[in-house]
């Protein structure tokens, strides 16, 4: 009976030992796949989110806009201008040239001729009033300023000979033919010396000096006016005859518009009108006039009537002789208006670009909005263009380089795609 009972007990031992055996077995077995499940969704998840952040830092999420540091901005050539109101449409279409008055242009000439012996300027250059522009000398040059000393010393004795003379005659003393001879003498020499002393200044000599003894070898050439010196025909040595061109001064800062208005359009012509203007120069850049004057006779070819006006915002590049395009407005129809330039053409959509003035930038970087638009009138290289109600009238807009504003952002488009 023990016998049976020990055998029972063992049997029993065994029995639970292999049931204890079995679940953890099981449970170690899912544990392990449960970490390893667990070890490799954490890794997609970082994986994910790691790649996420990347795209992140690379690319802005905000659509439409393109970010650039400023040193990229000034490598692409970008342009800025804040918005601007304009007159476009409603205008008489004119073509002028730029033009100077009489007395803001001189052609400078000798008033004896002689040979150059110094040239003080270049074309180009900026001169003043009275200013010497070369010296020339001639050996007639020097017998003018002697004959001068001459006649001077001649006419202080003859002066005093008439005084004493008259005296005499007043006296009775001596007879009126004596009187009148030195009184004739005496106004004859007096003639000549005030007329070689007008001579000397002409030709820039101080008469006083030369009176004391003093002699110039050579005389100054000088400005009447202040301006560009526009040409210099002269050489070292060359002899210039009296009255030969040497220089040409011009001064542009009174430079006109002349403008050829044809007969149709003439009785819309005021005194006072505004007209804006632009030079093929710089066609994107208007320029403001104001009718000075209307012609009173007609050219034949082609019919038109001159219109003089006055550059109000006078700009030193301009220069005379420069073709330019305006439109004399009529009416006030204004609108803001922007540079072909400015215009991006997505489709049938027309864009532009704003500074984004975000106070929360970077210093070095710069933000730029691409803005729709409805596009009207173009005129005179500009396009009237309608803005959306919450674009600000005070916005900078790209107004060179849009096109390559465009393409960085489809760039980060498609880098921000991939």
């Amino acid at each position: 009976m023990k016998n049976i009972l020990l055998v029972s007990t063992v049997l029993f031992t065994l029995m639970f030992m292999s049931c204890n055996d079995a679940p953890k077995s099981e449970l170690g077995h899912n544990e392990a796949e449960g970490v390893s499940k667990t070890n490799e969704a954490g890794e997609d998840a970082h994986g994910e989110e790691g790649h996420n952040e990347g795209e992140e830092e690379g690319h802005s999420e905000e659509e439409g806009v393109v970010e650039l540091t400023k040193q990229q901005a000034e490598t692409i050539g970008l342009e800025m201008k804040p918005l601007e109101e304009r007159n476009l449409g409603n205008n008489i279409k004119v073509t002028g040239t730029l033009e100077l008055f009489p007395q803001d242009k001189a052609n400078i000439s000798p008033f004896v001729g002689g040979n150059v012996s110094s040239i003080k300027v270049i074309p180009g250059d900026n001169v003043n009033k009275g200013q010497v522009l070369a010296y020339i000398e001639h050996p007639d040059i020097i017998a003018m300023q002697q004959d001068y000393q001459e006649k001077n010393d001649e006419l202080v004795f003859l002066k005093q000979d008439f005084e004493r003379k008259q005296t005499l005659y007043d006296k009775g003393v001596s007879s009126g033919k004596e009187f009148q001879m030195a009184q004739s003498k005496f106004r004859s020499t007096t003639s000549s010396v005030n007329g070689l002393r007008s001579q000397l200044r002409l030709l820039g000599i101080n008469p006083d000096k030369v009176a004391e003894g003093q002699i110039y070898p050579a005389v100054p050439i000088t400005t009447p006016i202040s301006g560009y010196v526009d040409e210099v025909m002269i050489s070292l040595g060359d002899y210039v005859a009296q009255q030969s061109k040497m220089f040409s001064i011009s001064d542009n800062s009174k430079i006109y518009v002349n403008f050829k208005v044809y007969e149709k359009d003439i009785k819309q012509i005021k005194q006072g009108q505004q007209i804006y203007f632009s030079t093929a120069s710089r066609p994107d850049e208007l320029l403001k006039a104001t009718v000075r004057s209307v012609g009173k006779t007609f050219e034949s070819d082609p019919k038109a009537l001159e219109v003089l006006a006055d550059i109000e915002n006078k700009d030193k590049n301009l220069l005379p002789g420069m073709y330019v395009e305006g439109r004399i407005v009529q009416g006030d129809k204004k609108g803001f208006a922007v540079p072909e330039a400015a215009i991006i053409k997505e489709g049938e959509q027309s864009f532009i670009f704003i500074l984004d003035e975000d106070e929360e930038m970077e210093s070095d970087k710069m933000k730029f909005k691409m803005i729709p638009v409805t596009v009207g009138i173009t005129d005179l290289g500009f396009v009237e263009v309608n803005l959306p109600a919450e674009v600000s009238k005070d916005a900078k807009v790209v107004i060179n380089g849009a096109y390559n504003l465009s393409s960085e952002m489809v760039k980060g488009e498609l880098e921000h795609g991939h």
